[in-house]
């Protein structure tokens, strides 16, 4: 029995590595699941990675967009809806037009069901192109007879969470290429403009006012250690990101970004949202609610938020439903918890966490355009701010000089 190499990360979000025995990577995966750990990197010993990367379709080396994983899903859906057979699908779509990558991932698929292998076993051969989520419905699909609807709801998944990915990144990209812009402009007056100025007041021969002072120091360090700014622009938001691939690090950012006024609503409603759409897709198609839990917990794009729902998992695990558990987070408002337990007290609980991901994909949109609204005037004023005081400043002289005169 081949034995896995693997990365997993435990429910108190520590990264846990080892080996195990499995026959393939599903199977190890599914051991790894059983022990409570939620996989991250499976290899074969003395194999390349097998990367797992569930929650969001940014698919690794392969480099899949998500806008091509949706088209194929849709239309795959359509030809096994039309009665093809997956084999016959798959030769159809593995004849180009697509990207490289995707091409090579439906080859690889297709080899593998030309073996006998089932569908969903296929797609565990390209587990970075076709996430834990996407083979679990699929497989849920092939035991219920019903490939085709679970195609055509995974492709509106992809579609719905492609749109919301962009809408958030949209939204946080906005205001830093603002304030870069601001930063930029302020940068070039202390750096070209202001030493003309200098040279005028030397001439002059006065004493020179406080603020006048300033903003020439000021001048003067922007044109000596220029390299220094740079450098720090640069190198300070790579050291964040450094840290942010730590546990420690993305643990502080993450809450962090929670209790930011208006983006914290943005990156807490985004979060909500795509864990409501994964586990209503999941649950939908008939996949068990704690597969459910732990893929919709690496969709939530923020590890409280996923903590959070990790923790419903083993309140599950007691007995409990899932409503309780989340109405003690402070970060799942009320109204989420009681839909969720009406949900569960209906035998409707796919259909309720639907509606919870629609409302909040629009509150996202709502968040986002007021954010904007809220950043852009507080820049300008800013902006505005800093220019009229480097303004003030070079003038004083010259009417303290006009005074003086008169």
């Amino acid at each position: 029995m081949p034995t896995f190499i693997f990365q997993a990360k435990a429910i108190n979000g520590k990264v846990v590595s080892g080996e195990l025995d499995a026959t393939n990577d599903v199977e190890a995966r599914v051991k790894l699941r059983s022990q409570k750990l939620i996989p991250i990197k499976i290899k074969a010993k003395g194999a390349s990675n097998i990367e797992e990367k569930t929650g969001g379709f940014s698919f690794g080396g392969d480099s899949v967009k998500s806008e091509d994983l949706q088209v194929f899903t849709r239309q795959f859906a359509v030809l096994v809806n039309a009665g093809v057979p997956v084999v016959q699908s798959l030769q159809s779509m593995a004849e180009g037009g697509r990207s490289p990558a995707l091409t090579r991932a439906i080859r690889v698929v297709l080899a593998e069901v030309e073996k006998g292998k089932r569908l969903a076993e296929a797609l565990a051969m390209k587990p970075s192109v076709f996430d834990d989520m996407y083979r679990n419905l699929v497989r849920a699909g092939e035991e219920g007879g019903v490939l085709d609807e679970v195609l055509v709801r995974l492709a509106d998944y992809i579609e719905k969470a492609t749109q919301l990915r962009k809408k958030i990144t949209s939204a946080l990209w906005y205001p830093a290429i603002i304030i870069l812009v601001a930063f930029g402009v302020i940068a070039g007056i202390m750096t070209f403009v202001i030493p003309q100025f200098v040279d005028m007041f030397s001439s002059m021969g006065q004493e020179l006012p406080t603020l006048t002072v300033f903003v020439i120091n000021t001048s003067n360090f922007f044109v000596s250690y220029w390299f220094v700014i740079l450098a720090v622009l640069i190198g300070v938001p790579l050291a964040v990101k450094q840290y942010y691939k730590t546990d420690d690090g993305r643990k502080f950012i993450d809450e962090i970004l929670l209790m930011i006024p208006v983006m914290g609503d943005l990156v807490q409603k985004g979060g909500i949202a795509k864990i409501s759409r994964t586990l209503s897709t999941l649950l939908g198609a008939g996949v068990r609610i704690m597969d459910s839990i732990d893929i919709a917990a690496t969709t939530a794009g923020n590890v409280v938020l996923e903590r959070d729902i990790l923790k419903a998992k083993d309140a599950i695990a007691k007995g409990k439903n899932l409503a309780e558990p989340l109405s003690q987070s402070k970060h799942f408002p009320k109204m989420v918890c009681q839909m969720i337990k009406v949900g569960e007290d209906t035998g409707n609980l796919d259909a309720m966490l639907a509606k919870i991901a629609d409302f909040y994909e629009s509150e996202v949109e709502a968040t986002a355009d007021a954010m904007t609204s809220l950043i852009e005037p507080l820049l300008m004023v800013f902006l505005g701010g800093i220019i009229a005081v480097i303004v003030v400043a070079m003038y004083l002289p010259i009417f303290t000089m006009a005074s003086a005169v008169g």
